[in-house]
């Protein structure tokens, strides 16, 4: 059974799951699909082209699917997708997709918190298990991995990506791709190291950690340029999960990684 208040507006041709709660001044539009157990909280707005999985929660003022802030969208049909126990936070907001890009969809995974103020950009793929905090914003077409984690008020350049399990440290401008497993900060942004108490914390072993710290001393400090790095930690290093995903994501990299920190002086 749902409960939708007398003062929300529901589209009755949107597509509501069971057990779905509307806030009053919520809106939803047509062509919406929410899946079960739902909630839509007073003042949220979902527009048109949004497919929602189950157990999610949109805070007051939250605006999800609004058209792409983007010159290049011609009112195609685009979406955004999201999976399921994502909470969307007070006035976050999360724009659809453009035929441009390719893609037409913005999507966020399952388990998924974005944070209020936040700003989900169009074509942006969030994965699963990501924290998106506060006032963060991201550009178009930014890709985050799963369990990637975004500081707030940091920002990221058109099509940058994030690794899984990195950290990306308050205030940051995201100008470079941030490989899987680390930590990054400053300005510019530069490798701050390996992303340890996180990945302790989601049940790495110390063993993995060490490889995965061995990799990266290899990569940054051994004076080589990425290339000749990639090319000898693929000849030095046994193959693992861990080592593939990080040459991979290095390999897949168009805006080039974040540097090694600049000495003290």
């Amino acid at each position: 059974m749902n409960t939708i208040h007398p003062l929300s507006f529901v589209s009755p041709k949107a597509k509501l799951g069971d057990n779905i709660e509307v806030g009053p001044f919520a809106y939803i539009d047509e062509n919406v699909e929410i899946g079960d157990g739902c909630r839509i909280l007073n003042g949220a707005t979902i527009y048109s082209h949004v497919r929602m999985g189950s157990d999610c929660t949109v805070y007051p003022g939250a605006v999800v699917g609004a058209i792409p802030q983007d010159l290049k969208f011609e009112g195609e049909d685009s979406w955004v997708e999201i999976g399921d126990r994502v909470n969307i936070r007070e006035c976050a907001t999360v724009n659809r997709g453009t035929k441009a890009s390719g893609k037409g969809v913005t999507r966020i995974g399952s388990d998924t918190l974005i944070m209020s103020y936040a700003h989900v950009a169009h074509d942006c793929q969030i994965g699963n298990h990501c924290i998106i905090v506060s006032y963060v914003g991201m550009a178009g077409e930014t890709d985050v991995d799963d369990w990637a984690v975004l500081g707030g008020k940091s920002g990221s350049h058109q099509f940058s990506k994030v690794g899984t399990h990195a950290f990306v440290a308050a205030y940051a401008k995201i100008t470079k791709d941030v490989p899987p497993y680390t930590l990054a900060g400053r300005e510019p942004i530069v490798f701050e190291g390996v992303n340890r108490v996180g990945l302790l914390r989601r049940g790495f072993t110390e063993e993995q950690v060490n490889e995965i710290k061995d990799i990266y001393d290899t990569l940054y400090f051994k004076g080589m340029n990425v290339s000749q790095a990639v090319a000898f930690i693929e000849a030095n290093y046994p193959p693992t999960e861990h080592r593939d995903t990080i040459l991979a994501f290095i390999r897949s990299s168009k805006r080039g990684i974040v540097p090694k920190p600049r000495p003290a002086r």
